[in-house]
């Protein structure tokens, strides 16, 4: 069951307006997350289910909201993360921290928001929720941001945000120096003691905020005037490190479903990337399915990444500023990066259904990357598919999840030059209160 993300636009409006004056709200949750797989990454010998090449951590998160005053609210967020001894039993890794014996807790969100009219403005540490820069909640735990956000929804059926984002806690913020995405940081390749989607967590039991990309801003705008259609256009601007828009448009008419992406970057020599010269990128999505609710939801997407030639570097496009996935349509279930490599290609097929009580789920999602995606001779060609079986008894969200994973550049046996296929098995629990 993937876990549902609030947009920024609602996140912001329900952090400053949902509570009355005086209100206090406590919320939480207890999770229990395991991971296992028989690749070569953690352990040429690895099997299912052996600790050399398992995963688990157990997390409590705990958030506290209130209103200070009549339309100024305030809220945190504390998680704390353990391994509950099972290291060296039942998994050698973690999800996220420095090593798999000790215990940790950080304040991932502290904000103050305030309300005047229809404009909200947001500012502290806190998730956000825009194509290019967003939380992710694949992990135990998740990326968080420095930054200060504006909304305003004076004119009908459109939202306005301005944000400027100077921290965060993600795992890799310098995207695409290493091969066109943050492949390196994906949970397949990088298993083991901080694989997760923030920085290590240190000795003290805190993460590292460090400066988002010297400071980045950010302006958008929704537009749903007429109902069935969703058009946004955003800009991001790094001085020091890139440029970037995206524009999309999602259509929900009578249960047809369809959506076009388009996102373009350019990127800038300089210190903190350090290329032959400037250079650009770009990536483009499309999406059809149909959707009769209780019933199926099925889709199908296709995209395609720029060549990116200039850099020396084969850069993506599309892909998080701040950690490893892509909002494209054609984004892989687990195995995030893929898709935004420099000159891929890409299609997905997703079908979700309740059946009987369950949540069933079919993701496919296949690959070929160009001889420019990674700088080598040949294409190498991906593919996964992921059968989900979730449900939930009461305030408990159990998920059970088998992925199968076929990578030409991943889990190559000696004297192999294409990498052998292999298997994930997870199990996700969410105690919330």
């Amino acid at each position: 069951m993937k876990f549902t993300r609030l947009s920024l636009v609602a996140m912001l409006l329900v952090g400053s307006a949902a509570f009355a004056i005086e209100n206090v709200k406590v919320s939480g949750d207890a999770k229990l997350f395991y991971s296992t797989q028989d690749d070569d990454n953690a352990n040429a010998t690895a099997s299912l289910f052996d600790h050399t090449s398992s995963t688990g951590q157990a997390a409590l998160g705990l958030g506290v909201s209130a209103d200070l005053t009549k339309g100024v609210s305030s809220g945190a967020h504390l998680t704390a993360l353990t391994t509950l001894g099972l290291q060296g039993q039942l998994v050698d890794n973690v999800w996220e921290g420095t090593n798999g014996t000790s215990d940790y807790f950080l304040f991932d969100e502290a904000w103050l928001a305030g309300t005047y009219g229809k404009t909200t403005a947001k500012a502290g540490r806190m998730t956000l929720d825009t194509p290019m820069v967003f939380t992710e909640s694949w992990s135990i735990a998740k990326n968080t941001f420095e930054a200060a956000v504006v909304i305003n929804q004076d004119i009908p059926d459109t939202t306005l945000v301005g944000a400027y984002v100077g921290g965060t806690n993600s795992n890799n913020i310098v995207n695409g120096v290493t091969g066109g995405s943050n492949e390196t940081n994906s949970s397949v390749t990088g298993f083991g003691n901080a694989a997760g989607t923030m920085q290590s967590v240190n000795a003290k039991g805190t993460t590292n905020f460090s400066q988002f990309y010297k400071g980045a801003f950010a302006a958008g705008i929704i537009n749903n005037s007429w109902k069935p259609l969703t058009a946004q256009a955003w800009y991001y601007d790094a001085p020091s490190y890139l440029n970037n828009y995206w524009v999309q448009a999602d259509l929900n008419l009578d249960g047809i479903l369809a959506g076009v992406q388009y996102t373009a970057t350019n990127y800038t020599k300089s210190t903190m990337l350090p290329i032959t010269k400037d250079s650009s990128n770009n990536a483009y999505a499309v999406m059809l399915g149909y959707e009769k609710k209780d019933v199926v939801t099925a889709k199908v997407s296709y995209s395609q990444t720029g060549e990116e030639k200039d850099s020396g570097l084969s850069l993506g496009a599309g892909y998080n500023l701040a950690g490893s996935q892509s909002k494209l349509y054609t984004e892989a279930w687990w195995y995030y990066g893929k898709i935004s490599k420099a000159d891929t290609s890409a299609f997905n097929i997703t079908v979700t259904a309740p059946v009987a009580g369950y949540d069933l789920g079919i993701y496919y999602t296949q690959a070929t990357i160009g001889k420019n995606g990674d700088n080598t001779a040949t294409e190498k060609d991906f593919a996964e598919v992921t059968f989900e079986v979730a449900r939930s008894f009461g305030p408990l969200d159990a998920g059970l999840y088998y992925i199968y994973t076929k990578s030409d550049a991943d889990n190559i046996k000696t004297g192999n030059t294409k990498g052998d296929a292999y298997n994930t098995v997870q199990l996700y629990l969410t105690y919330n209160f």
